[in-house]
């Protein structure tokens, strides 16, 4: 048996056990003992559920629709122009997309604006500027200058190059990026669960209610499948869409197509456009760390002694800290099993197993918890171990490693291969001696957001933790739920301090990442 066969054994067996199970023992369970749609029926007659499917709706269609337009003036910005920290400006709108969701929650809870449904939107839209600034801006980037100066030539205005030109190119993208907010805001469960209090729920949060609150197991599970139904029906939407408005066009490098700002006009445009998103975006982060420091620090007093909790804000840490490391080698193990697999297969039926690695980020982190829930107590019970917590975060992380990785073994010339074999090399040394060398940063990037990924999980965590193993995260949520001034400050302060540490192993992995570029 080669070493491939181990690979495809590795990756089958993890994704068979921890999603595709779990996924069938949901399925089960809404259809009810004797096969009959009765949980189906209570969602679709009982108004609370009703509610919170319409709720999933409607606000993540208007959370496309306003990250669109927030996200409008810096993708034109640092789409078409070149100033001086440009790059930096595209770093910094991209920090909020890699925050943990209680972070970004707390944030805005430090507005003073939770119970709204406008805190809400805002949060998502704070949360997903950056996809439309890195998709739309990717491509706008790369679209050759000289199309938009021939159709002024001709006699088009701004207005007419824009909307008969520009607007068309874009539309795959824009197509893309809204389709990437959309699933991201219909699974929302952390901005939701603490901004809106259970008074405005989505599929998410009703999931957890349902389980945890009503230990309506049949309902959660009709819910969690209707929103798997949802999630499918919108990326069906979208690979669709896709074929229909792709345009053929051959994209330039970006030095080629940035230009500087001539007139007085672009400059007072384009520094409105960045300083005015980079300043609204840094709104919460600024009021989350004051009110940290509120009541005379007391908030981050706590932190070291925080009196009567089952789970010290240290404790927490630790746990949570624990829990990254587990899951960036669990998740780094499969993914490096799975691209093997990728790379030397053929055919459709590598890219079948592709898209099946993938399926774990169309479910939702919840409907992953409650499926371990329902499902892992055979033939071992896993739910009462700590183990099941960072297998949970592995399996959302795995897709993350396998897209980083893939492309590197990709590299990997066929001679190189070749060579060691006929030298003698057995398949699984020239593995070890010749891929995994030149994999070795990627390997080391994707380890890098696995952890980042397991420091922020809280849909998951939220169902399967052990309330003495909880995460920082799971924690920060607990103390938002207790009365008094200083467990609230206490969370602000947990809060800056996950914000903190996330950003610190973003910044590593991006070195690493500089590295990697560099030597290849």
């Amino acid at each position: 048996m080669t070493y491939r066969w181990v690979a495809a054994g590795v990756t089958v067996a993890f994704l068979g056990y921890l999603f595709l199970y779990p996924l069938a023992r949901i399925l089960g369970l809404s259809l009810g003992e004797e096969g009959a749609f009765g949980a189906f029926e209570e969602v679709l007659t009982d108004s609370g559920l009703r509610s919170a499917l319409w709720f999933s709706l409607w606000q993540s269609a208007a959370s496309v629709a306003l990250t669109l337009v927030a996200a409008a003036p810096i993708t034109w910005a640092v789409s078409r122009f070149r100033f001086p920290g440009r790059a930096l400006a595209k770093a910094l709108v991209t920090a909020p997309f890699v925050l943990p969701t209680v972070v970004v929650a707390s944030a805005f809870l430090s507005l003073g604006i939770g119970g709204s449904v406008w805190a809400i939107l805002a949060a998502h839209v704070f949360y997903n500027v950056a996809v439309v600034v890195r998709t739309v801006g990717g491509v706008w980037a790369r679209i050759d200058r000289s199309l938009f100066e021939a159709a002024r030539t001709l006699g088009a205005n701004p207005r007419q190059v824009f909307w008969r030109l520009t607007l068309p190119l874009l539309r795959p993208a824009l197509a893309a990026s809204s389709a990437i907010v959309f699933l991201f805001t219909f699974t929302s469960f952390g901005v939701v669960l603490i901004l809106g209090g259970l008074r405005y729920r989505t599929l998410e949060v009703e999931i957890w209610q349902q389980t945890v609150v009503f230990l309506n197991l049949p309902a959660a599970a009709a819910l969690a499948i209707v929103q798997l139904v949802g999630v499918t029906a919108v990326l069906a939407w979208y690979s669709r869409y896709q074929e229909r408005k792709a345009v053929g066009l051959e994209l330039e490098a970006e030095d080629r197509n940035l230009q500087r700002p001539r007139t007085l006009r672009q400059r007072l445009m384009l520094g409105a456009a960045v300083w005015g998103t980079l300043g609204a975006l840094a709104v919460p982060l600024v009021t989350l760390v004051a009110r940290s420091l509120r009541t005379g620090g007391a908030g981050w007093r706590f932190l070291m002694d925080p009196g009567p909790l089952a789970v010290t804000p240290g404790r927490a840490m630790v746990n949570s800290l624990l829990y990254a490391g587990a899951t960036a080698v669990i998740a780094v193990t499969v993914g490096l099993c799975a691209s093997t697999v990728i790379v030397s297969g053929k055919g459709r039926a590598a890219r079948w197993f592709d898209v099946v690695l993938m399926l774990p980020l169309g479910a939702s982190a919840v409907t992953v918890g409650f499926g371990m829930l329902v499902a892992l107590d055979w033939p071992v019970d896993l739910r009462a171990t700590v183990v099941l917590v960072p297998l949970a975060h592995a399996l959302v992380a795995v897709p993350f490693v396998v897209r980083t990785v893939t492309p590197m073994l990709r590299s990997v010339g066929a001679g190189l291969r070749e060579t060691a074999s006929v030298l003698g090399a057995s398949p699984w040394r020239v593995f070890r001696e010749v891929d995994l060398p030149i994999a070795a940063r990627a390997v080391a990037v994707g380890g890098g957001f696995a952890a980042a990924v397991s420091l922020g999980e809280f849909g998951a965590t939220a169902f399967i933790a052990r309330p003495d193993t909880i995460t920082v995260p799971a924690l920060i949520f607990r103390l938002l739920g207790r009365p008094g001034a200083v467990s609230y400050t206490g969370a602000m302060a947990m809060a800056v301090v996950l914000a903190a540490t996330v950003t610190l192993l973003i910044m590593a992995v991006d070195r690493i990442r500089l590295g990697e570029l560099g030597s290849f």
